[in-house]
């Protein structure tokens, strides 16, 4: 049983807890949209917190990964699970919904959104999920289409919020173009976007005329804190999340999944440790070391992924190794490392195949070829991170006042 006097003393309060000590929208007939992350400080999940406070929760919907964080990327999520009969009554807290059973909707297969049917009977659609920071993370995509769904369907969209886990500061990359838009890149923000969800709603709905969202506001988050900083435990938000580090260079080296090398899944260190059979690893080492990239140091690594890109084969690379998470800029650190790396071993990488369509992955990610055709044309990385960096810049001064933590 959790012991909450050997806890640290919190700092931050997500949406989920301000919301339950409230007692908000409690006469909504409500459908939660949630996974694994979707827990307070000490760990207990949403559906049975809500359960247990009396909240008439008609409802699940999981996004990719499902709802229990357990679908590997890219694998449809089935439908028709229900959660077990859970008894909330007289002696367990609460006056809530006795031997219940709840069914859970998959938002990651046949349908991406919550459809009229499954929302006959709600009203209202409650978004609760942890970010990770980065534009293509598809809860982000989960989140504006669910919201475009509630609005057609005249349901309330609630937005419990959480921290951005890598600051609300620091923003970087670029906006994605109209044609290049997709399921890993579904809002309109730039790569590393400084944004929690409930800001990225509000902002999205305004962009599409669409009611604005109810957010519930944490308490005592403020823009210059990492997820380290709140006192709140750390689930990792899929299966290649584990740690903060991961989430803090992910912005970047998210960008390695459309090339030919692994992004280090299959691996302890997913999205740190970076590499291929072909690389030399001490070579590619003091290439990166002589780029002084900030906040990180970089060792030669050689691993051999047992799943994905490479699987079974040992790879050569290097791990990425967070020393100040204030002073990393992913973006800028995943550009020049794939223009390094297509400089020092230029006839073994490229990009991913094509997906059907011609759709390159890179592009997908990047919202745009700009990145693919400065590695095609073996051009410098300085003038396409100045014009990403005036895109992130403007959006900064555009969007600041929809912003709610200042």
């Amino acid at each position: 049983m959790y012991d909450p006097s050997i806890a640290p003393n919190h700092v931050v309060r997500t949406g989920l807890e301000v919301l339950l000590e409230r007692r908000l929208y409690a006469k909504e007939r409500i459908g939660l949209i949630t996974n694994h992350t979707g827990v307070d400080r000490h760990l207990e999940q949403n559906i049975d917190l809500l359960l247990r406070a009396g909240y008439r929760l008609e409802a699940v919907f999981s996004p990719e990964h499902g709802l229990y964080g357990d679908h590997p990327d890219g694998m449809p999520v089935d439908e028709g699970i229900d959660l077990p009969a859970k008894e909330y009554g007289k002696g367990s807290g609460g006056a809530g919904q006795s031997k219940k059973r709840i069914p859970v909707f998959s938002l990651y297969g046949k349908n991406l959104a919550p459809t009229a049917e499954k929302m006959r009977d709600l009203t209202a659609l409650i978004f609760d999920i942890q970010d990770i920071g980065s534009r293509y993370y598809t809860y982000t995509s989960t989140l504006v289409l669910s919201m475009e769904a509630a609005s057609r369907e005249g349901k309330r969209f609630i937005v419990l919020d959480r921290p951005n886990p890598i600051g609300g500061n620091h923003v970087e990359g670029n906006l994605p173009h109209a044609e290049w838009k997709s399921f890993v890149c579904g809002a309109d923000v730039p790569i590393r976007h400084g944004l929690t969800l409930g800001e990225i709603a509000i902002i999205e709905a305004a962009r599409k005329n669409l009611p604005q969202p109810e957010v519930v506001p944490m308490e005592g988050w403020t823009r210059s804190m990492f997820f380290h900083d709140t006192n709140l435990p750390w689930v990792p938000t899929s299966p290649n999340a584990p740690t903060l580090d991961m989430a803090i260079l992910y912005p970047g080296t998210c960008l390695i999944e459309g090339t030919n090398l692994s992004e280090g899944r299959g691996t302890s260190t997913p999205f740190q440790t970076i590499g291929a059979p072909w690389v030399d690893s001490f070579r590619l080492a003091r290439e990166l070391r002589c780029l002084n990239l900030p906040g990180v140091a970089i060792r030669p690594a050689y691993f051999q992924p047992w799943d994905s890109k490479w699987s079974g084969q040992v790879c050569g690379g290097v791990q990425f190794h967070v020393l100040n998470p204030g002073e990393v800029r992913p973006v800028e650190l995943g550009v020049r490392f794939l223009v390094a790396l297509n400089k020092a071993f230029p006839g073994d990488f490229s990009l991913r195949e094509p997906e059907p369509g011609g759709r390159y992955a890179l592009n997908c990610l990047t919202g745009s070829v700009q990145l693919s055709q400065a590695l095609k044309n073996q051009e410098s990385p300085e003038k396409l991170l100045d014009s990403w960096q005036a895109e992130s810049a403007a959006f900064q001064k555009a969007f600041r006042p929809y912003l709610l933590y200042k």
